[in-house]
């Protein structure tokens, strides 16, 4: 039971933390840095659901990084187009 409630509590931590990191982050300039911070809330709701259902975690994840993928690079090129300072 405690292995349960250790990856649970786990995810909830990097949720917050992620979120929060990726929010109000240092101000890194690189895109690619940003989108990989995106990733740190990801893991930790694959985790959360990990403890659930091993499927529900891994489907969660793989579409949590597809759609954050391609919405945080679609907005880096829009602003590059639009020849905004990264």
């Amino acid at each position: 039971m405690l292995d349960v409630q250790i990856w649970f509590y786990t995810g909830c931590v990097l949720v917050i933390l992620g979120s929060i990191a990726t929010v109000v982050g240092p101000g890194v300039k690189d895109p690619l840095v940003r989108t990989l911070n995106t990733e740190i809330p990801a893991v930790g709701v694959s985790l959360i659901f990990l403890t659930y259902n091993h499927t529900l975690a891994l489907l969660t994840f793989i579409a949590a990084t597809a759609v954050i993928t391609l919405i945080l690079l679609r907005a880096i090129v829009r602003l590059e187009e639009l020849g905004v300072d990264l």
